[in-house]
């Protein structure tokens, strides 16, 4: 995102919004679970609502990205991010869709150099953008 620490905690810029509001615990091999299923249809359509001014979603994984990108059928994360460009122009407010942030994509960033080279830049220049007009 290249914001400074303030920013990214600063409430009046910045909205960290989970797709489940508990932690669903871990599986055998130590990875975390799924968020619930019960969780996002509860609650995350009315306080997205309830947020002033969401001009940019940053759809992070691919639990957020099914919620948000409803109709993108089965499509796997790569396909979905890959298509970074047709999803920010058709989509209000603008979303960007990204890999979760975690050592375990490491890898698949490696393997897809287009996103640091394309997607990165565009997104810093998005989330600038908008941080100045508020």
């Amino acid at each position: 995102m290249e914001v400074d620490e303030d920013t990214f905690y600063d409430r009046r810029k910045v909205a960290i919004v989970p797709m489940g509001f508990c932690f669903p615990g871990q599986d055998a091999r130590g990875a975390d679970l799924p968020p619930r299923r019960e969780c996002a249809p509860a609650w995350r359509g009315s306080l997205i609502d309830r947020l002033d001014r969401v001009t940019l979603l940053l759809a992070v994984g691919a639990y957020a990205q099914r919620w948000h990108l409803r109709g993108s059928g089965r499509r796997s994360l790569t396909e979905i991010v890959r298509g970074w460009r047709q999803i920010v122009r058709t989509t209000d407010p603008m979303i960007i869709p990204l890999p979760h942030p975690s050592w375990r994509n490491n890898a698949w960033i490696k393997k897809n150099p287009w996103f640091d080279a394309e997607l990165i830049p565009f997104l810093r220049s998005e989330i600038a953008a908008r941080l100045d007009t508020i």
